[in-house]
């Protein structure tokens, strides 16, 4: 049948007319674009989309308007493998369009250009050959990119390279045979097909990490989303070697070695996404295993208030990153997001009056006008060693990555002493934690109180999925306890909250969370300056539950505090603060 076409003729109105006529962009505006337009030649919509002058899906339904089709964002529609099955995945891929929904024999279509009479004819040839009548929408290049990505079905797109692998002898031949075949294995399209996929749908499911993990019969690959994992594919033991060997030559690391760990790195473009992998490999008795850390770059580094951090605790953070010297320490397990709170403080600071040097394990994100160095304990550059080589490279902000030995903790505290700002994490589990911990390492107590600012510990809690957000119910037993919790909060915590109808909420799980009621992570937090009162019951040996008691008549809020007043904000769940705060 027919395809329903759109009306693509302009009458006489430029679309650049159109765009100001309807309030899109101003005159003066459009006459800079068209002006450099004529000149390059350059496609009008994406100009203003590349100089921000229009959001892209702004600009895509600007043009969806001028040429009377339907606009449609695709990142928020759950597209069915059996709509997408109706086309071939390779003419969806060559034409830039894809299919999202399907009514009776109405078939809807995404396609990013309405001028592109090729993949219209293509459109409508498919439509008439399977009986179907094809409705087009406008959507962006990213949306129709993402859902293109998506839609490579993982378990379809690896169970297709499985098959094709079958018929290869070299896969059947015996574990004796192995080694000596994989080159070729790495060679054929369908491993590579394997651990592409894998690796675009880690990306475009938003996971930190990927595992891929052998067992005794089979290999398992894990996503972290949102700091759970999740079993996304189960391959077959046989391919075990070839995949760890394409990731290697990826990784550039020695692919003849499998009895050592190997560390590496490579990067990948994944539609608009600019990413680089940490590749980690740990041989195991049933084989290697590989965990790859996702960093993407194409984010925009989170400020202090999206990091979720509030009150008195964002106070005393902005006053004692403004200072000249002296410690910042912020606490927590692994994977707890310090290097985040950290990259997020140094860009605040991160101006052309300061020189700011960093030394890290590894380098996780690249910052602008930061001079960033990696540790290498291989030929003896340590944290210890490399802190005191940055000491004679005249900086006035100094960011370890973290202290683990006396050496390293001696240095950051000389250094606070001698008029740096020092940033760094500790791994305690609170924040006043810190302060035995560095004089466990046999930091002199007087030298400590007298270089920390400030220590701060974090948490991080999954965010509720506003999609599907919904009261839920609280026993009575937990209210007791969110009661006591909030007992001794400063006000200023509380505006907006009514403490004696307390409320908590979850979600109920969608496709666009997944189904798990979450979307997303932030911190809960626990800030303590280093007052003179805090001071004086360091030196004095105070207890731990003394110096808690003197950090909350300053206005101090514990972790489990800050995430109760979360939960009572309808922002994460009580599950999380119990999962992240339970010790």
């Amino acid at each position: 049948m027919a395809t329903t076409k759109p009306n693509t003729t302009d009458d006489g109105q430029s679309f650049a007319n159109f765009l100001v006529q309807n309030g899109f962009v101003s005159a003066p505006v459009i006459e800079q674009v068209e002006a450099v337009r004529n000149k390059t030649g350059q496609d009008l919509t994406q100009l203003l989309i590349a100089r921000n002058i229009l959001p892209e899906e702004d600009a895509t339904k600007a043009k969806a308007a001028f040429f009377s089709i339907p606009y449609v964002d695709l990142k928020q529609i759950q597209i069915p493998s059996q709509v997408t099955s109706l086309i071939p995945q390779e003419s969806i891929n060559f034409y830039n369009f894809v299919p999202f929904e399907l009514s009776g024999n109405l078939l809807k279509v995404a396609i990013t250009d309405p001028g592109n009479l090729s993949a219209l004819q293509a459109l409508e040839f498919l439509g008439q050959k399977q009986n179907l009548q094809v409705q087009l929408y406008l959507a962006s290049e990213t949306s129709v990119g993402i859902a293109i990505g998506k839609k490579q079905n993982l378990k379809r797109v690896v169970g297709q390279a499985l098959k094709d692998i079958e018929t290869k002898e070299d896969v059947k031949r015996p574990a004796i045979e192995k080694k000596a075949a994989e080159p070729q294995v790495i060679e054929d399209a369908p491993i590579i097909k394997i651990v592409e996929v894998i690796l675009s749908n880690a990306i475009e499911g938003n996971a930190s990490d990927i595992h891929i993990e052998p067992s005794e019969k089979d290999v398992r690959v894990r996503y972290r989303i949102d700091g759970i994992l999740h079993t996304s594919l189960v391959l077959p033991k046989n391919v075990l070697a070839a995949v760890v060997t394409r990731i290697k030559i990826l990784s550039n690391l020695k692919i003849d070695e499998s009895r050592l760990p190997q560390d590496g790195r490579f990067h990948m473009e994944v539609g608009k996404k600019s990413v680089d992998l940490r590749v980690s490999i740990l041989p195991l008795i049933y084989g290697e295993k590989i965990v790859m850390r996702i960093l993407d770059k194409t984010g925009s580094v989170p400020t202090l208030e999206q990091l979720g951090l509030r009150g008195k605790a964002l106070t005393w953070v902005q006053e004692n990153i403004k200072k000249t010297h002296g410690i910042f320490l912020i606490t927590g397990p692994t994977g707890s997001g310090k290097s985040t709170t950290l990259y997020a403080i140094l860009s605040i600071l991160n101006t052309p009056n300061v020189n700011i040097v960093t030394l890290e394990d590894p380098v996780e994100y690249f910052m602008e006008g930061v001079n960033q160095s990696q540790v290498n304990a291989e030929i003896g550059l340590t944290f210890a060693a490399g802190l005191r080589s940055i000491l004679r490279q005249d900086p006035n902000i100094v960011m370890v990555g973290e202290i683990r030995d006396k050496e390293t903790a001696e240095l950051a505290v000389h250094a606070a002493l001698t008029g740096h700002l020092v940033f760094s994490t500790l791994h305690t589990n609170n924040s006043i934690g810190a302060m035995p911990r560095m004089i466990d390492m046999g930091i002199e107590p007087f030298l400590l109180t007298a270089s920390v600012n400030v220590v701060m510990a974090q948490r991080l809690v999954r965010k509720i999925c506003p999609h599907c957000k919904q009261e839920a119910e609280i026993n009575p037993g937990l209210i007791l306890e969110m009661k006591r919790d909030l007992v001794g909060v400063p006000k200023e915590y509380l505006e907006g909250l009514d403490t004696e109808n307390l409320k908590a909420y979850k979600g109920a799980g969608c496709e666009k969370c997944g189904h798990t009621g979450y979307v997303g992570r932030y911190g809960i937090f626990e800030v303590l300056p280093v007052t003179n009162e805090i001071q004086d019951m360091v030196l004095s040996k105070a207890s731990t539950h003394k110096i808690y008691e003197a950090a909350a008549k300053m206005g101090m809020i514990t972790m489990k505090q800050d995430g109760t007043l979360k939960v009572l904000r309808g922002e994460t769940t009580t599950d999380e603060i119990i999962r992240v705060t339970t010790e």
